[in-house]
């Protein structure tokens, strides 16, 4: 197995000393970098391009070219497994995903087939090892999926939701039919992580995308106790090294004490909540992810600069900081502004990491 040159990043999650804050960006690869626009034009189509072991190697390096990143993660889509799952997953311009089978009653459910990740999923793992082999040692690999009530979100709603009355409806006039699609898609996430560990990812993510429209109670019945289930589910070693686990849920600030007791090695945060008040709620339990609002990254570069110095402020000297945006990067960011907040946590942090 190929050592890491650069293991800042899985340090970090572990809570071990680093020599600066390793630093990644949510949706790095992607619409922002005109490279990733000439390759995406040239696959066709958005799941084309995610089909294709080589294309999807292609635009996951891309950003690792521009910047001083300390890690890669795979190119590819929380969708893949309701997609697998037979529900017709489709794009529309400019309207998102939708679904040509949504999930209305008990029989969808029943008739939902569990995807084999060496089957039906076999492209995103052919990506994986693709992507390893690609990346030789230079950065740790994030292989990452949806939530099982994300997914949900979708696979009910038909695509993308305001509103999110139709998995509510369910949820509360239903209850024993999304929790059985809840159980579904838990064990899906569980063989489809540990199918790209196998592959070689040396991290995973979940993104719980939409947990955070849900009341603290139902939070915790309908994505919490399920996210909960696929840590216990995981990997947590392989090949003789620790595979960190990192969960985010947007908007979900008010439930960080909740989300570390599952067991996972890292909290990703939005920008909603100060990295300061964060660290004091969970102790020295988890790391934590975050949490730069992307929109900064339209900012001058003093303003870019001043953001990054005052989260570091906040999560102060010590262990456990992986610095990211709060969410994924926007398409129309200037690229060169990316590179002034990388280099700017590299520059800035290393005051924080001198013993």
């Amino acid at each position: 197995m190929t050592e890491l040159k650069n293991d800042r990043y899985i340090r970090a999650l572990l809570k071990q000393e680093v020599d600066k804050t390793p630093v990644w960006m949510m949706r790095q690869a992607g619409r922002y970098l005109p490279e990733y626009k000439e390759i995406r034009a040239q696959a066709g189509d958005f799941m084309s391009l995610c089909r294709n072991a080589d294309l999807a190697c292609e635009v996951t390096m891309q950003p690792l070219r521009r910047f001083d990143l300390d890690a890669a993660i795979l190119f590819s889509d929380i969708l893949t497994i309701p997609d697998a799952m037979g529900l017709g997953l489709y794009f529309e311009n400019g309207e998102g995903p939708k679904f040509e089978r949504p999930i209305c009653c008990k029989k969808d459910v029943d008739n939902l087939i569990m995807p084999d990740p060496e089957v039906e999923l076999q492209y995103v793992m052919n990506a994986v090892r693709r992507i390893k082999k690609e990346l030789n040692g230079s950065v740790p690999l994030i292989g990452f999926s949806g939530s099982p009530w994300t997914l949900a979100t979708y696979m009910v709603e038909g695509g993308t939701s305001k509103a999110f009355t139709k998995i509510k409806k369910m949820a509360f006039a239903d209850g024993e039919i999304l929790h059985a699609l809840l159980d579904k898609l838990s064990e899906s996430v569980i063989q489809y992580l540990n199918a790209q560990i196998e592959a070689g990812a040396q991290s995973v993510m979940i993104f719980d995308t939409w947990g955070g429209v849900l009341s603290p109670r139902d939070y915790e019945l309908f994505s919490l106790q399920y996210m909960h289930k696929i840590v216990d589910g995981l990997h947590r070693t392989y090949a003789g090294k620790k595979v960190p686990v990192t969960l985010f849920t947007k908007n979900g600030g008010q439930w960080l004490e909740k989300i570390a007791a599952t067991g996972c090695d890292c909290i990703g945060l939005d920008w909603t909540i100060d990295i300061a008040s964060a660290k004091e709620r969970v102790g020295d339990k988890v790391a934590l992810q975050g949490n730069m609002d992307p929109s900064i990254l339209y900012a001058s570069e003093t303003r870019i600069r001043q953001e990054v110095d005052i989260i570091l402020q906040g999560y102060g000297k010590g262990v456990g900081h992986v610095f990211n945006l709060g969410h994924g990067i926007h398409l129309d960011v200037p690229p060169e502004n990316a590179k002034i907040f990388v280099d700017a946590v590299h520059e800035l942090s290393v005051p924080y990491h001198i013993r």
